[in-house]
């Protein structure tokens, strides 16, 4: 599999190849699910907390007879439909959220997201791109050029200060490297930009 290489000013330069193993493979929409579940539960934090019965404050001693008063039986104050009491099956910040999935399946998803890009013809392959100075004109000039949807992700082989930067006030258009793209990001953002060296790098995953 081949596809175009463009540089920064939408030219041809070249073309580069597809590793069909990771840019070509089925579409499993329901292991795609999964992963985006794993990834979404697993970054999921728990902070609403309540209080059980054994943590609320206050006496345990029943509040008035069990007959004879004319009224409903009752408990403790610490009852949780009285005001004060504690919550029955509130949230709480101890719950645990962690799920699991095997690395091939996980990696198996990504090759998935990736085919699907390519199909869709979401997939724009650059040269590079480098910058010498932080500048988001420079950067949205750029972006204008390149045949982009509405939303771009662009991944990079390495760390770059400079397109991170330009970028981080461009509200469509978002900065990860290569090795940390993942599936939310990949379902978010219409198009996918990639460098031939971060080409390369996923090229590598199914060796």
């Amino acid at each position: 599999m081949n596809t175009k290489v463009y540089d920064m000013k939408w030219k041809e330069s070249g073309t580069a190849t597809l590793n069909k193993d990771v840019f070509g493979v089925e579409v499993n929409e329901d292991l795609i699910h999964r992963a985006l579940v794993l990834q979404l539960a697993n970054a999921r934090v728990a902070i609403a907390h309540t209080k059980t019965r054994g943590e609320r404050r206050g006496s345990t001693r029943k509040i008035y007879r069990q007959k004879g008063t004319g009224r409903a039986r009752m408990g403790s104050n610490r009852s949780p439909i009285r005001k004060k009491g504690w919550v029955a099956f509130g949230p709480r910040n101890d719950r645990n959220f962690t799920l699991t999935m095997n690395r091939k399946e996980r990696q198996k998803a990504l090759f998935c997201v990736l085919s699907a890009k390519v199909t869709a013809k979401s997939l724009v392959v650059v040269k590079k791109l480098e910058m010498k100075e932080a500048k988001t004109k420079t950067m949205n000039t750029i972006m204008t050029a390149l045949p982009l949807g509405k939303t771009t992700l662009i991944a990079l082989a390495e760390k770059n200060e400079n397109v991170e930067r330009s970028i981080s006030n461009l509200k469509t258009v978002k900065y990860v490297q290569s090795a940390y793209l993942n599936m939310a990001d990949l379902l978010k953002y219409e198009t996918l930009v990639l460098t031939e060296d971060s080409l390369n790098q996923l090229n590598a995953l199914s060796a």
